[in-house]
Parts: structure tokens; C-alpha cells; sequence
């Protein structure tokens, strides 16, 4: 699938040979990260834009992860399984005929002790493959774990796009 022409303005972040800037690359990964929602994902790229403009794109993952946290991607500390339920739950709640069946209570105290983030991952890429969703696991530099969901008809796409972001990703199912 090709997103050349979903661009909601003029395409001025592209070079004069036509090819990718950063700008348009990101453009795309947020379209691939709002699956369905082409508004949240305009809206994330003009905060963006404004980001880049204060702050420099020199770290583009960076305003990305600022302009789409819990609202279309997620990063929490590896250890907070709770809060990466509740990460996960929030980003899937986008979607009304999408659950999670986590396989136990996740409120429950007894959950949390024998469950770890890669499984959780392991749990919701399973139930959210089933509904058409793939759940990403993005490498962090510290001790967090990130992640976002798109359509699973896009995963050789967002596969293009985190290379040429340089992002290293991984389905959820391989977190380890």
C-alpha cells in the first residue's frame, strides 16, 4: 500500500528528486501507528513539526515518541507490568470491536507476580493478530519498554519505515 497521495498538504518535507525526507517518513509512520485514523495521525505530525521546529530533528524518534505517547504508541519501565497492561489497553481502546483476553484479571495482585513484559507482549500481539492488529516492540536505550499497533496488512510497510527511520522494532511476539 502506498501513501503517497494521503498527504494532507503539499508534500514541500520531500526533496527535489522525490525522495524521502525524514519529515514524510515520519508522516508515514504515524499514519501506520493511527490505523483507520488519518486525523490523529495529522495532528501528531503537526505536533511534530512544531517539535522539530523548537527543539531540532536531530533525534526525529524522540519527538515522535513525545507527540504520540498513550495515544498511539507507549513507552514504560520494563518492570511496570501493570502500567504496560494499562498502556496497551489505552492504545487498543482506540478500537471498540478490539479486546484483550489477558488470560487472568489484570487488576489482580496474583497476576502481575508470575508475568513478565515479554509476555504481556507475547499475550496481546496474539489476541490483537486475531482482530487484524499487530502489537511492534520499538528497542529503547534504557531499562523501558515501547511499542504501537498497526493494521497487520501494514507490517512489511512499517518494516520499510522503522529502517528507514533507523528504528530497530520486533513483532511483540518476539520480545524477550
Amino acid at each position: 500500500m502506498s501513501y503517497d497521495d494521503d498527504y494532507p498538504e503539499e508534500r514541500d518535507h520531500d526533496d527535489e528528486e522525490g525522495e524521502d525526507t525524514v519529515e514524510s517518513t515520519v508522516w508515514h509512520l504515524l499514519l501506520l501507528i493511527n490505523p483507520g485514523d488519518e486525523e490523529a495521525a495529522l495532528k501528531q505530525f503537526t505536533e511534530y513539526r512544531t517539535e522539530a521546529e523548537d527543539q531540532g530533528d536531530e533525534d526525529p524518534m524522540r519527538l515522535v515518541a513525545q507527540v504520540t505517547d498513550w495515544r498511539s504508541a507507549f513507552e514504560v519501565d520494563e518492570d511496570d507490568t501493570r502500567t504496560l497492561v494499562d498502556a496497551i489497553n489505552e492504545l487498543v481502546s482506540r478500537w471498540s470491536e478490539v479486546t484483550i483476553d489477558w488470560g487472568d484479571d489484570p487488576d489482580d495482585d496474583e497476576f502481575h507476580e508470575d508475568i513478565d513484559g515479554a509476555e504481556i507482549f507475547a499475550r496481546a500481539f496474539d489476541e490483537l493478530n486475531q482482530y487484524g492488529y499487530t502489537l511492534w516492540s520499538r528497542e529503547t536505550d534504557d531499562e523501558t519498554v515501547s511499542g504501537w499497533i498497526t493494521a497487520s496488512g501494514d507490517d512489511e510497510q512499517m518494516r520499510q519505515v522503522a529502517t528507514a527511520l533507523s528504528i530497530n522494532i520486533r513483532l511483540g511476539s518476539q520480545l524477550s
